[in-house]
């Protein structure tokens, strides 16, 4: 026989209350209008004078005062005046409170919003029970003038009767409801395990309102211990009965002070660069980070401040969202057939995602590795159910197949994010490189070429910009074809370049966070390697902004924004896991790798480079390109990748990329040493 919550004795006591709710509430409200009209006259006669009380009363006044109780016979106003309005004035203020509405507001979740409608509802209810009793005053008076022997409520009625019922309905209602309230905050139970300590960084709305809803879990969560808050106004006062204990400089002091588990930043309109200070504040703790939802996420409606949430990495280098021409890209893409390639990848799936925004006609997914077409078609369907998706699985060198394609769907528009992009990876197998990155780029645009396509996009590298990989230097070959072709088409090619981007598959985050995992070490090249990043979404969104506005023959710049050293983006990672970085996780360094350089080149304000109407866009300076001897070049180097080794293939990329900077690969010992510093199995991330 199994049994459900319902069956047990507290789970039919609830399953009964829920279903006599209303009731119940208007049974508590004459309850506590009753006591407060009783209380009204007993404190307007102090009470005394009625004998109907009897002895009690008398008693317990003996013990606060010398004043003799009302002798027998004596007035009462309890069953003269109290008893005989009680019906109506209860039943007034149930009429009051029952057409407000207020029966049904939740007891738990009192607010001073209530204590507003209460107050609202008891100045109702004071009018109407006003007017009832010189209503009924009148009513007699009248009636003894007209010869009938009617009893009137005579001179001894105190006036004060109806503010001090009207006080006391407020104080008793409002009680009532914060009592409840108070039972739940602070008789609950404990979630299983230790409850973390956790101190609030920002004492403004953000943190007052986290707080409040932390104390009104179910369960209690979280201790809190205090805020901390660069006002200096607000040092030393109380929110919710925590401290503001101080600045935000002292948080590790705070910390350490009152043995701080996690720290919650409750700053929705912090900048980037805030939330950075603020972690390395607290480097070398052992502390766990919370933040709130962005400030535009909470102006927007798409989050809450109670959604608590882990700071991630992306919280500190990613940027303020971008500003689009919306309706530049809408009249691009609505209504087209656009084709991605790529697809399954994680910039082309991003594409996907920003392109289906705009709603296209037909959107058609061009993919090598079916695990990857896979999760992004599912999730398209789900989200765009008005949208035609056409999931292809296809290589971008078999020519036959991108036939079909082009010729069966005609897209008007082609996205070409599909590349080797991994630079020690290609550096290893060149041949490959030159096949993906060249040819296959080749082989998608002839084909948009053929078919009468309106645009096609290339998406590049950072890394093409005077180019010391192979990586970087086939993408930069594939860059100076279109560029060459775009004179001899109809179609219109664009290039838009970026820099690495945020948790892209095998990137430097996704690599820190396995090693992490694992319990170190962390591995990173050189110390004074740096980086331009940015998030996928700002990176899609803004090809499909440069896109829109290219006009054929562009290679668009996006602006990166400041570089990251790679050795800081492990600390602040090693930091926000709750570790201590070179205590708890190690960093080691292994040497930088064949085909890396130290930093990038990819300045948006640079002299090579102009301005475009968008803020975070440039155009790169343009370089004629020979087609003539760029094309037999570009076969030959195809026809001879698998036999290329990978000193014979930089010089042949050197040969058609001028800017190519041919380095000697790094020395035996430094490879050597660099090894014995990575434990066996260790992953050194790519960049």
């Amino acid at each position: 026989m199994s049994f459900d919550r319902k069956a047990s004795p507290r789970g039919l006591r609830l399953e009964w209350f829920r279903r006599h709710r209303t009731a119940l509430s208007i049974v508590a409200h004459a309850l506590m209008f009753a006591l407060a009209w009783f209380l009204a006259f007993g404190l307007a006669y102090n009470f005394r004078g009625s004998p109907t009380l009897g002895w009690p009363v008398a008693w317990v006044r003996s013990l606060f005062t010398r004043v003799p109780p009302a002798e027998e016979g004596a007035f009462d106003w309890l069953t003269e005046y109290m008893l005989p309005l009680l019906v109506p004035v209860v039943a007034i203020k149930l009429s009051v409170f029952v057409l407000m509405g207020l029966h049904r507001a939740s007891w738990r979740y009192a607010s001073l919003r209530d204590v507003l409608a209460v107050a609202r509802a008891a100045w109702w209810s004071f009018f109407g029970t006003f007017v009832l009793f010189y209503g009924l005053q009148y009513g007699l008076e009248y009636a003894r003038r007209a010869g009938l022997n009617v009893a009137g409520f005579g001179e001894k009625f105190p006036d004060s009767v109806f503010v001090l019922d009207f006080a006391g309905t407020i104080a008793l209602v409002c009680g009532a409801r914060l009592a409840v309230r108070l039972y739940h905050e602070e008789v609950r139970p404990t979630a299983e395990g230790a409850v973390p300590k956790l101190l609030v960084v920002g004492a403004g709305d953000a943190g007052e309102n986290v707080v409040r809803e932390i104390l009104r879990m179910p369960v209690l969560r979280y201790r809190v211990v205090g805020f901390l808050d660069d006002d200096e106004t607000k040092w030393g006062s109380q929110i919710h009965g925590f401290e503001v204990l101080g600045p935000i400089r002292e948080i590790k002091r705070v910390c350490a002070e009152h043995a701080v588990d996690e720290i919650l930043i409750a700053i929705p309109s912090a900048t980037r660069q805030r939330l950075r200070q603020v972690i390395e504040l607290c480097q070398g703790t052992n502390l766990r980070f919370k933040t709130v939802p962005a400030l535009s996420d909470l102006i927007s409606g798409r989050a809450t401040v109670k959604e608590i949430r882990d700071v991630d990495i992306n919280d500190l280098l990613g940027r303020a969202p971008v500003k689009l021409d919306e309706e530049q890209i809408a009249a691009f893409i609505r209504d087209r057939v656009i084709l991605v390639t790529g697809a399954g990848g994680s910039i082309g799936s991003e594409m996907c995602r920003q392109i289906a925004r705009f709603q296209p006609r037909r959107l058609i997914l061009l993919e090598q590795a079916e695990p990857g077409l896979f999760p992004i078609d599912c999730e398209l369907r789900q989200t765009f159910k008005n949208i035609e998706l056409l999931p292809c699985i296809g290589d971008i060198n078999d020519r036959g197949r991108l036939h079909y394609v082009f010729s069966q769907y005609r897209p008007s528009a082609v996205f070409h994010a599909a590349a080797h992009k991994h630079v020690p990876m290609m550096e290893y197998n060149p041949g490959e490189a030159i096949k993906n990155n060249i040819r296959g780029t080749r082989e998608v645009a002839d084909m948009a070429s053929q078919f009468g396509c309106e645009k096609f996009v290339l998406i590049s590298t950072d890394k093409a910009v005077n180019p010391t990989s192979i990586m970087g230097g086939t993408k930069r070959v594939a860059e100076m074809y279109i560029q060459a072709l775009d004179a001899r088409s109809r179609t219109q090619f664009v290039t838009v370049r970026f820099g690495n981007v945020l948790g892209s598959s095998g990137s430097v985050i996704p690599i820190f966070r396995e090693q992490i995992a694992r319990g170190g070490p962390v591995t990173v090249t050189h110390p004074d390697m740096v980086r331009y990043f940015m998030t996928i979404p700002e990176a899609a969104q803004l090809v499909l902004q440069a896109a829109s506005m290219g006009e054929g023959g562009e290679v668009f710049v996006l602006d990166m924004g400041e570089q990251v050293r790679i050795v800081d983006l492990a600390r602040q990672m090693i930091t926000l896991s709750g570790f201590r970085p070179d205590v708890d996780i190690k960093i080691v360094y292994t040497g930088v790798r064949p085909g890396e350089k130290l930093f990038e080149e990819l300045a948006i304000d640079g002299e090579n480079v102009s301005r475009t109407a968008h803020p975070k866009i440039g155009i790169w300076r343009k370089i004629p390109v020979d087609w003539d001897k760029l094309v037999p070049a570009i076969d030959q180097l195809v026809a001879d990748a698998d036999r290329l080794t990978r000193e014979e293939a930089r010089r042949r990329l050197k040969a058609l990329v001028p800017e190519f900077q041919l380095e000697p690969p790094p020395p035996r010992n430094q490879v050597a040493a660099a090894s014995t510093q990575v434990p066996n199995g260790a992953e050194v991330a790519p960049i």
